[in-house]
Formats: C-alpha cells, structure tokens, sequence
C-alpha cells in the first residue's frame, strides 16, 4: 500500500511520570510538617501576648489552622484593632484555601467520608507537597503525612507557647510574632512564576504596608487583597489594547 494511503501512524501516548518513592515523600513530608508546625510555638506566645487565653488560643490551632489568618487575627488584636475587623482580615486570607481545596479536590480523589475531615488540613504546606508529586499515590501519601504531623505538632507547640508566654515576659521584645509571616512568605516566594503574580503580590505589599500607619488595625489586610482585582483589570485592558492594534495592522496590511 502507498505510503499516501496508508493510515497514519497512532500518536506516541505521553509515558507515565515515573512514581517517587513513598520513602522519600514521606520524608519530605515530615520535614514541611516538623519545620512549620515548630512555628505554632511563636502563635501560642503572640496569642497570649494579644490577650487571648489558653483555652482561646488552643481553639483557634484546633478549628481555623491556618497560620496566616492566626497570626493577622492576634496581631490585629494585639494593636488594638475590632474584633470583627481583625477577623474580616482573617477570613480574607484564609480564602485562599478553598481555591486550594478545588485543585486538590481533583487530584487525590478521596472517598466522600473522608472529604470533610480532609478539608481541615487543606493549607499551604498541605498544597504544596501533594502538587508537587507526580502521581496520585505520592499525593496522598504527602497530603496525609504532611496533614497530620503538621497538625499535631502545631497544636502542640500552641499550647506550649501560649503556657510558656508568662516565663517569656516581654512577648513583642522578642520578635516571635514574625515568625510566621516569614513562614508563609518562604512558602509562597516560589508559587510566584509569572509576571502578572509578581505584581499582584508587589502591589499587594505596597498597599498594605502603606496604609498601615493610617487605618485601623486589620483594614490595611482588606486593602491589600485589592491587588489581585486590580492587576487582572489592567491585564485585561493591556491585552485588549495590544489585541486592536493587532488587528489595526492586519487592516492595513490588506
């Protein structure tokens, strides 16, 4: 048969991404869990400096976990700031993980059952080590050690910083409350690949480090989640721009 009648060839099926070896994730997996949950020290001392009780401190390791959002809530309180107010700002950058819980929703497939007791540990660490296995097993396997370890020692060590804060007196003179902002910048410095998301997260810190010293506490964080609106509409507009003098210059050269 002519090669000009003969039928083409199948396309070449992408090979499978080669499995990592469960050992190895569970390893890393217990380095994210053990290096960030350690940090839940520094919230039990900044909480307690805020003038949250144990008990009140502990609750917020145990339901909200997410450590960002703690932080932004006890440091917004610890300035002074309403209480829903501080709150408000918490509940904007907890957002964030539910988009999360979408993406992962997706790749690991849990049984229904086990979803909702899942959705507690869907954060940042979680996130990062199960999208960064190539199967579906290692994803698991990273979600679910990553998940565990990171929320029992970070419960743990709550509850340590918020009996030891009294031994520590002065809590602010020793910086702890910076501990975990710097953690959630470690972690989200590397998500950031695009231009586009490099801008939303510069404009972001300019807005809320600039209103700052004018509005009250919490409400700079509400101001800075206006970044990401902002740069998509002038994204928008940028690429609507160069999309008419594309087709300007097909015009013309007709």
């Amino acid at each position: 048969m002519p090669e000009s009648l003969a039928a083409p060839p199948a396309p070449a099926s992408e090979p499978d991404p080669e499995p990592k070896p469960d050992a190895a994730v569970v390893r890393d997996a217990l380095g994210v869990g053990v290096a960030v949950g350690l940090s839940g020290f520094a919230f039990g001392v900044t909480s307690a400096g805020a003038g949250l009780s144990v008990l009140q401190t502990c609750a917020l390791s145990l339901l909200v976990f997410t450590g960002a959002s703690q932080f932004a809530l006890v440091g917004a309180l610890a300035a002074g700031g309403n209480p829903l107010t501080a709150a408000a700002g918490a509940f904007f950058l907890g957002v964030r993980n539910a988009f999360y819980g979408l993406r992962l929703s997706q790749l690991l497939r849990l049984p229904g059952p086990v979803r909702p007791l899942a959705a507690q540990w869907v954060i940042d660490e979680t996130t990062a080590v199960a999208l960064a296995q190539p199967t579906r097993r290692g994803a698991r396997i990273g979600f679910t050690v990553t998940g565990l370890s990171l929320y029992v020692l970070w419960n743990l060590t709550t509850l340590a910083g918020a009996l030891g804060a009294e031994a520590l007196g002065d809590t602010t003179a020793w910086g702890l409350d910076a501990a975990g902002p710097a953690v959630f910048l470690a972690l989200l410095a590397p998500m950031l690949r695009t231009a586009t998301e490099r801008m939303v997260a510069g404009l972001a810190v300019v807005l809320g480090l600039g209103f700052l010293p004018v509005l009250p506490a919490g409400v700079p964080v509400l101001v800075a989640a206006l970044a990401a609106p902002a740069v998509l509409w002038l994204e928008g507009r940028r690429r609507a721009a160069r999309g008419t003098d594309t087709a300007g210059r097909k015009g013309a050269d007709r």
